[in-house]
C-alpha cells in the first residue's frame, strides 16, 4: 500500500457531526480495519454545501477557503457523498474566476473521496471482517447514486458481510425527500417522500434499512420513530464496524 494510502483525514459531514456522531467513531473503526491511519482535523466546519445547494456560492466561499486551507495536503475521506460532491463539483465552479483557490480546489477535489469509493475503488478493500447478523436493505441515496455514480460500491461491501441478508427494494433508487434544503423548503413533499421508502423497505421484510448518507438516514428516521416501527435505520459504516464480539456495537 503506498504511503499516501495508509493514512487519511476524516471529514464528517454537519449533520453526522451534530447528531449521529456514531457515524463518525464507526467511519474511524471501518477505516482502520482496512489499515489506514485516521486523522480528524479539529478545526474542520461545514463545507458549505447548504449555501450551494440554495443557490449562493458567494456564501459558500468562506467556508470553502477555510475547508481548503484545514485539508490543504493528503487524502480526505468522507462518510457523506454529498459533501464529497460538493467538494469536487462545486468547489472549482466557485473559485472559477480565482485561478489560484480554482487550483488549490482542483487538487484537493481530486484526493477527496466518500468512503465507499475509497474503500473499494482506491484500496480495493472489500471484506472488512464485519459482523452483521440481519436483514438489510439499501437505499440509494441522490449524491451517492447520481453525483459520484456509486452504486455497486454499498453492495459489495454488504456482500462481505458476515451475517447479513441484503434484501433489496421496489425502488432503491427513488429519492427519500431530504434533498438538503428541499426537506425545509418542502415539508409535507418530502414526508410523503419518506413515508414510500420506510413503506418499501418493511415490504421486503427487512429490519435494518442502510444508508450512506446521514442527510437521508434522518429524514427516514424521523418518520420510522414517528410510527414506533420495527425497523432501525442506520448508515452504512455502522453495519461496516459491526464485530461477533461486540453483538450490538453497529447500533451504538
Amino acid at each position: 500500500m503506498p504511503p499516501d494510502e495508509q493514512r487519511v483525514q476524516l471529514f464528517m459531514p454537519c449533520l453526522a457531526d451534530m447528531f449521529y456522531p456514531v457515524i463518525g467513531r464507526a467511519a474511524i473503526r471501518v477505516l482502520r480495519s482496512a489499515g489506514i491511519r485516521v486523522r480528524v482535523p479539529k478545526d474542520q466546519t461545514c463545507c458549505g454545501q447548504w449555501a450551494v445547494n440554495l443557490g449562493r456560492p458567494s456564501e459558500a466561499k468562506p467556508l470553502a477557503r477555510h475547508f481548503l486551507r484545514v485539508f490543504g495536503t493528503g487524502i480526505v475521506v468522507s462518510p457523506s457523498a454529498s459533501c464529497v460532491l460538493t467538494v469536487r463539483k462545486h468547489y472549482p465552479e466557485i473559485f472559477q474566476n480565482e485561478p489560484a483557490w480554482r487550483d488549490r480546489a482542483l487538487a484537493v477535489a481530486g484526493r477527496t473521496y466518500e468512503i465507499t469509493d475509497f474503500l473499494v475503488n482506491r484500496l480495493g478493500a472489500i471484506d472488512l471482517g464485519a459482523w452483521f447478523p440481519h436483514r438489510v436493505t439499501l437505499h440509494d441515496s441522490c449524491h451517492p447514486l447520481r453525483g459520484l455514480g456509486l452504486k455497486d460500491e454499498p453492495r459489495r461491501l454488504l456482500a462481505r458481510v458476515e451475517g447479513l441478508e441484503l434484501a433489496e427494494m421496489a425502488e432503491p433508487e427513488v429519492c427519500c425527500g431530504f434533498g438538503g434544503a428541499f426537506m425545509a423548503k418542502h415539508p409535507e413533499l418530502s414526508r410523503t417522500l419518506a413515508q414510500e421508502k420506510v413503506d418499501q423497505a418493511m415490504g421486503t421484510g427487512a429490519d435494518t434499512l442502510v444508508f450512506t448518507e446521514p442527510g437521508c438516514l434522518m429524514n427516514v428516521a424521523s418518520v420510522i420513530q414517528a410510527q414506533n416501527l420495527p425497523l432501525k435505520a442506520v448508515h452504512l459504516v455502522q453495519v461496516l464496524a459491526g464485530r461477533k464480539e461486540h453483538t450490538h456495537a453497529a447500533g451504538r
